[in-house]
């Protein structure tokens, strides 16, 4: 992949999101879909009609994924997972792992390559750092694979789904861990990569050669890491928070990158909020989809 020169915006949404968070592809339908959390909006967007919808959900949203063979997601609200339907509003719980405190939510999630969905919980204003991240499989009770975390973020694969890359986002670390294909469990954690000081690492996503892209909350900026932590491209966002990212488009050369406006005060800047994209030399690799087991 080339410089950051080549990369170049070519469409920004006009979402006005309080919390704009979660974005994915949906290559089959040919659609981005993110949640604004604060809102409790899930949202659609059409690039070719460029038509945005939006559905109101049960609770606030932190992240979610596709379902294979189905047009529900799997849900991380903030109490729990479910099964979702946007159209309708059908909302089908699958488990609510007991939160430690009131102030703890569920937070960033992703799909692995393996049709796992995991997700982490986050500590809102102080408290202790009780937040944990789960690895959920259809037909069986969720499980817990960290702990003590204040915000949970980042979470991403690597193309041959054998490592996971996680953030607690306060330490402004991104940690890479090895990951058992087979069984889910993770081990062997080492820094992947460092943010500088007022940068923090919120939602990031994995291209097909293995680079990481992070958005830096904070910093109006997402970061290409090669897959050996070094910087290899940096877009500078017409907003200071952004979110989280995702490849799309028909080449998956589309780099969609949500934001936020909370905390920014009654007049934030005219962006805060909206969803960018970009055309980029790189290409992702198609959003996994969570495996449900049939009878």
């Amino acid at each position: 992949m080339g410089r950051s020169d080549r990369i170049e915006l070519v469409d920004i949404v006009p979402a006005g999101n309080t919390l704009g968070e979660g974005i994915l592809w949906d290559a089959e339908h040919g659609r981005a879909w993110w949640t604004d959390i604060q809102e409790r909006r899930l949202f659609r967007y059409d690039p070719l009609s460029r038509q945005t919808e939006s559905f109101a959900l049960p609770e606030r949203l932190g992240s979610f994924g596709l379902v294979d063979g189905s047009d529900r997601i799997v849900a991380a609200f903030e109490s729990g997972f479910a099964f979702f339907h946007a159209e309708t509003g059908a909302c089908e719980w699958i488990a609510r792992p007991a939160h430690a405190a009131a102030n703890i939510r569920f937070n960033d999630g992703r799909v692995d390559r393996q049709g796992r969905f995991w997700a982490g919980s986050m500590v809102e204003g102080n408290g202790p750092h009780k937040g944990k991240l789960y690895r959920l499989e259809h037909g069986k009770a969720p499980v817990i694979c960290l702990e003590d975390i204040a915000i949970s973020n980042s979470l991403c694969f690597s193309p041959d789904g054998a490592t996971l890359y996680f953030a607690d986002t306060p330490q402004r670390r991104i940690l890479r861990y090895d990951l058992d294909r087979a069984s889910g469990a993770i081990s062997n954690p080492r820094v992947f990569a460092e943010t500088p000081e007022g940068a923090f690492p919120d939602g990031s996503n994995v291209d097909s050669e293995g680079c990481v892209w992070n958005a830096h909350w904070g910093a109006g900026r997402v970061v290409c890491y090669a897959p050996d932590g070094s910087v290899r491209a940096t877009i500078d966002i017409p907003a200071r928070q952004p979110t989280c990212v995702a490849f799309g488009g028909r080449d998956l050369d589309l780099l969609f990158v949500t934001s936020a406006r909370e905390g920014l005060g009654p007049t934030p800047a005219q962006h805060a909020g909206d969803v960018f994209i970009y055309k980029t030399p790189a290409h992702g690799l198609p959003e996994p989809q969570f495996r449900v087991l049939h009878a």
